[in-house]
């Protein structure tokens, strides 16, 4: 312990010295680094088993798709092929792949394109007139359909395709997947579009341009990261689809992928590896259209968060 020196004013002590002890400056607090470890290490297995869930059914996908009939009930599920082989997807390519493939291309561009440009004009018109009664009252429509679930309306759904002609057709399933993308593409378009500065609006109001012009030359570029993110949901949304070309069509010629799928399946048994393999193929091309467009699906996606 130092000890220091120091003059007091005191009048008894004027002019004296008196020594006075300090306590030394602490030093620095030492942290416990246990639960620092145990909290990265729980992040740590939870990540893995999070990867492990994700990536071992995709795993097994195409190992199994790799196999023969007969090596799929001798090998072991997780195991390595024994002998790897390419016939299941030469049996899925023999049939009708393409005319499936070709029926899910049509519906889901169809789809798409319906469904978000009718949203686009929707949103731009309740955009524009937020304070007017019907524009309130139009997005809470729009956002009540997201409360129906699709199961609860099939029924109506198939009379009213019935009744207008359309059944056992792709347009059949066409309408009323686009109808049922339109609550939540509405929603996104109209949130993101809120955010346009209005003297944008104004200044094009200035120079004599139209609705139509202020929607096609101003909205529709400025939301593009936005209308690639509703199309790239809506589309998963429809290539995925099952209730509506099941219920909708009946025709072979008329299936989509994912109700060919079960056409893989017999009156005694299931071709596993050959329907492993159509569903492999099956997910090619939206896998390639979410690596192209990975961009503006990312951009559209931290744009409307950060809004």
């Amino acid at each position: 312990m130092s000890t220091t020196v120091t003059k007091t004013r005191t009048p008894a002590t004027e002019g004296r010295t008196v020594p006075s002890h300090r306590a030394p400056a602490p030093g620095p607090v030492r942290k416990n680094p246990v639960p620092g470890i145990l909290r990265r290490a729980l992040t740590g297995g939870a990540a893995l088993s999070w990867t492990a869930i994700v990536v071992v059914p995709i795993y097994w996908l195409v190992v199994t798709s790799l196999r023969s009939k007969s090596d799929f009930t001798s090998d072991s599920p997780l195991a390595l092929p024994s002998h790897p082989t390419l016939d299941s997807y030469r049996t899925v390519l023999d049939g009708d792949f393409t005319t499936y493939l070709l029926n899910s291309v049509v519906v889901t561009a169809g789809t798409v394109v319906i469904a978000v440009a009718v949203a686009l004009m929707a949103a731009f018109s309740i955009v524009r007139n937020a304070g007017s009664r019907f524009s309130r009252v139009s997005f809470r429509v729009f956002l009540l359909g997201l409360a129906i679930p699709l199961q609860a309306v099939i029924i109506p759904v198939y009379l009213l395709i019935i009744r207008m002609h359309l059944y056992d057709s792709l347009l059949a399933i066409v309408l009323p997947s686009a109808a049922f993308a339109l609550p939540i593409t509405v929603m996104i378009l109209v949130s993101f579009l809120r955010d346009v500065p209005r003297s944008l609006f104004e200044a094009m109001i200035v120079d004599g341009a139209g609705d139509w012009r202020m929607l096609w030359s101003l909205a529709a570029p400025l939301a593009r990261p936005a209308l690639m993110t509703v199309a790239v949901y809506d589309g998963l949304q429809v290539w995925n689809g099952f209730l509506f070309p099941l219920i909708l069509t009946q025709s072979g010629n008329k299936a989509v992928l994912p109700l060919a799928l079960t056409l893989f399946k017999g009156q005694f048994g299931i071709d596993v590896p050959a329907t492993m393999a159509a569903v492999v193929l099956s997910t090619l091309p939206m896998l390639a259209l979410f690596i192209l467009a990975r961009r503006q699906l990312v951009a559209g996606l931290t744009a409307g968060f950060s809004k």
